[in-house]
């Protein structure tokens, strides 16, 4: 007799999907109307599945996504650890910049967690530190000791939250979680030191139980599309200037060339950082331009 549960799709192998319901992992395949209807089941869906005691389980219904984010894609990402390296690759604000942006569009949210702190020099940590205060001071989580919050995610993750790690390639994603997960023997792969850029190492996405919740492994993406936001909300996804936007003159103001903008008041005040402006600007430019700007890809 056949009966349907409900899950959460942890891998996806070869047009296998594992699904994690309230029993344990089933092995299922998507039926045939999802091919026809252009609709490709996601790790992290939460769907419903049939179960047939000959084995031949089948996907019949995925619910609707928040969000569908990265490549591979993971559906359903509650928070993000966001992975930046200082060094191998160099440690970067406009980077960043663009993955607190992008996400904040995909409204998720993040930690920042410095990875490879060990190996430069102490004023470069220092100065690291200074320009990572800033963030911290925005309201975002910044952890510089992995020991301290491995042990603390288990009770900080949320029945039934997927979490993701993201970062550029060979930021330590895969080492980080090694860490989190011991059983899992994710290969690590050396910086390619002509491109500063790190070889993908993890291929396929899976989930992974902590807690009682989820951690997805994924590999890293170095390049964020802005291009499918639009530009007059771009603004809005600058937390700090969201905040202070309703002491603008001008509703509606972008923080450009419009008289009485608080943004740029506070940018000339330093009490909103210039290099977070800039990279505004910058962003702006790319998503006027409707394309990934030469440097970044």
């Amino acid at each position: 007799m056949n009966k349907q549960v409900e899950g959460i799709i942890v891998s996806s192998i070869a047009g296998f999907y594992d699904v994690q319901t309230s029993n344990g992992i089933e092995r299922t395949r998507a039926r045939g109307i999802f091919r026809k209807n252009k609709q490709k089941p996601t790790v992290g869906d939460r769907v419903k599945i049939q179960l047939d005691e000959h084995g031949m389980n089948y996907l019949v219904e995925v619910y609707a996504r928040t969000n569908l984010i990265g490549r591979p894609a993971v559906a359903n990402i509650d928070q993000v650890l966001l992975v930046i390296s200082a060094v191998e690759p160099e440690f970067s604000l406009q980077l960043l910049d663009r993955y607190l942006t992008f996400f904040s569009w995909q409204k998720v949210a993040v930690s920042i967690y410095l990875s490879k702190a060990d190996l430069v020099s102490a004023p470069q940590l220092t100065e690291i530190k200074q320009n990572l205060n800033y963030y911290a001071q925005l309201g975002y989580q910044v952890v510089y000791n992995w020991e301290d919050f491995a042990q603390n995610l288990a009770t900080i993750i949320k029945p039934n939250q997927i979490w993701t790690l993201a970062g550029q390639s060979g930021a330590g994603k895969s080492t980080l979680i090694n860490h989190f997960k011991k059983s899992l023997k994710q290969k690590t792969a050396a910086i390619s030191s002509s491109l500063n850029r790190g070889k993908h190492t993890t291929r396929t996405v899976q989930l992974f139980h902590i807690g009682h919740g989820y951690l997805a492994d994924t590999p890293g993406f170095s390049a964020i599309d802005f291009t499918p936001i639009k530009i007059n909300e771009l603004c809005n996804y600058f937390v700090e200037f969201k905040r202070v936007s309703s002491s603008c003159k001008f509703r509606g103001c972008q923080h450009l060339k419009e008289p009485k903008c608080e943004v740029k008041n506070l940018v000339e005040k330093k009490q909103i950082k210039q290099s977070r402006y800039d990279n505004y600007l910058l962003m702006r430019t790319e998503i006027e331009h409707g394309r990934l700007p030469e440097y970044l890809k």
